[in-house]
This record gives structure tokens, C-alpha cells and sequence, in this order.
């Protein structure tokens, strides 16, 4: 028995056990995405974006929540160290849930390394491709690369699911744009 307890203790979750299908939220975020569409300033835009937010974090399980909850306070405290060992336990225990890569992708786009952050958000997209945070994330990456004008798609396709996110100031072309 002490050997299983420790056993238990060593390895990662996914050793023990396997994480469940992400819940399927995709009725609430096709309204999320009619309501930000059709919002009539701001402010209301906004507060639809923040409810997909509680939906992309809403992980499969406890474990898996336990794991991101951690990676998202040491992400806010700016300790990477802590992010990035949470979240890589958390990617490799759900490795079909988006938002464990988006938010690794997160850490590492935060500490400066755009080109880990890269292959996380792909991932991300093709696990969730209506991941309006991940999208975004893809285009300000690619802009920090210098890969404006490919960032352009990426930001074209987040802004057409919720087009009050703030990145929306840097599509070319459009009103107050930075780029």
C-alpha cells in the first residue's frame, strides 16, 4: 500500500487516471457569440466575452480544474515557474482540452517566448476552433514575430465571433488601428 500511495504521490495525474471530455458548452457559445455580435456598445460586448471566458475554464474535471485554476494564479502573480508546471501536467492529463495549451500558450507569450507560444495556440485552434481568446492570441503572437500580415487572418476570424475584443485596434484597415 505504500508503495501505491507513493507511486501516486511521484507520477502525474494521467498516470492514475484519465482525464474526461472537456463539457460541451457549444449551445451557450453559439448565443455568446450572436449576443457579442449583435451587442449595442461595449460595455455589453465585453460582458458576453467574459462569460466565454467562465466557459473555455470550465476544464473537465476537478483535477483538471485544480491544475488550471493553479496555472491561471501564478500566471497572475507572474511566478512561471509555478504556471508553467501546473499547466504542462494539466496539458499532458488533458490534452484534448484547448484551454490547458491556450493558457500555457498565455505563459509563455507573457514571459517573452513567442515561439513556444506559437505551437501551444495551434493547438489550441485545432482542438477549439471557435476559441475566440486563442485566436487572438495567434495574431498578437505572430505580430510580436513580425508576421503581421499573417496575424491579420487570425484576428479577422476572432473579431468575426466577438468583435468588441480590445486586439481589435490592430486589424489593418480599421478605424484607430495601430498597424
Amino acid at each position: 500500500m505504500r508503495s501505491l500511495v507513493l507511486l501516486v504521490a511521484v507520477c502525474p495525474i494521467a498516470a492514475v487516471a484519465e482525464c474526461p471530455p472537456a463539457p460541451d458548452h457549444t449551445a451557450e457559445l453559439v448565443q455568446l457569440f450572436d449576443a457579442a455580435r449583435s451587442a449595442p456598445n461595449e460595455t455589453m460586448g465585453r460582458a458576453h466575452g467574459a462569460a466565454m471566458w467562465e466557459i473555455w475554464t470550465d476544464a473537465p474535471d476537478e483535477p483538471a480544474q485544480a491544475l488550471l485554476d493553479t496555472g491561471l494564479a501564478a500566471i497572475r502573480v507572474g511566478d512561471f515557474v509555478s504556471a508553467f508546471s501546473a499547466l504542462n501536467r494539466l496539458v499532458e492529463y488533458c490534452p484534448d482540452y484547448s484551454e490547458g495549451w491556450n493558457q500555457r500558450a498565455f505563459a509563455h507569450y507573457l514571459s517573452g517566448d513567442y515561439a513556444r507560444a506559437l505551437p501551444d495556440l495551434e493547438t489550441a485552434v485545432d482542438l477549439n476552433p471557435v476559441h475566440v481568446g486563442a485566436l487572438a492570441g495567434l495574431a498578437l503572437t505572430l505580430i510580436k514575430l513580425g508576421r503581421d500580415d499573417e496575424a491579420q487572418g487570425w484576428l479577422k476570424a476572432a473579431l468575426e465571433l466577438n468583435p468588441w475584443l480590445a486586439e481589435r485596434h490592430l486589424l489593418k484597415d480599421a478605424p484607430g488601428s495601430d498597424l
